[in-house]
């Protein structure tokens, strides 16, 4: 897991219309193979930092969020910069504005956040070498065997905002 030391940390798009911070370390650091996200990104796989929603202050700029498909079929919504569209973050309909994807990338010192596992593994780029020191899954994990005792506790304080969440997706 991410050190606290580094933390807070800012970011944002590439024309710094918009730029955040995120006030403390993220749960986990995903680095995601799936074909969904290379096709998203543009790349052999999207460097996600999962953090909960109250911890990313934003500091100008609004984003513009776009509602994309996804491999769940529920979509995912995109913070995109409105003026030179890139994403600096997104938000899955199974934790909707609760949680957010930071693009590790558009910190403007990515380098504090390397991943902290590999996931759906199965689809990754044939010369992606991943170190053996990194957990790797080919599809997804248990987060009880992975994450941090804190990391744990900070997800189950924000369960029941989630499970709410979910709630009122299915009323409507």
């Amino acid at each position: 897991m991410a050190n606290t030391e580094h933390f807070p940390a800012e970011g944002g798009c590439d024309c710094r219309h918009v730029r955040y911070r995120i006030e403390t370390a993220p749960l986990v650091v995903h680095c995601c193979h799936c074909r969904w996200c290379q096709r998203e990104s543009g790349a052999s796989f999207a460097l996600n930092a999962m953090i909960e929603a109250d911890r990313v202050t934003h500091l100008s700029g609004e984003p513009e969020v776009v509602d994309t498909p996804s491999a769940s079929g529920q979509g995912q919504k995109i913070a995109r910069c409105p003026r030179c569209h890139v994403a600096v973050w997104s938000s899955y309909a199974g934790s909707g504005p609760i949680l957010r994807f930071v693009r590790v990338g558009t910190l403007d010192n990515p380098d504090v956040l390397p991943p902290d596992i590999h996931i759906y593994t199965s689809t990754k780029q044939p010369w992606v070498i991943i170190p053996d020191t990194v957990p790797s899954f080919t599809e997804y994990y248990d987060r009880a065997q992975y994450w941090s005792a804190a990391s744990l506790e900070r997800r189950l304080a924000i369960l029941p905002q989630i499970q709410a969440y979910q709630a009122g997706r299915q009323r409507a």
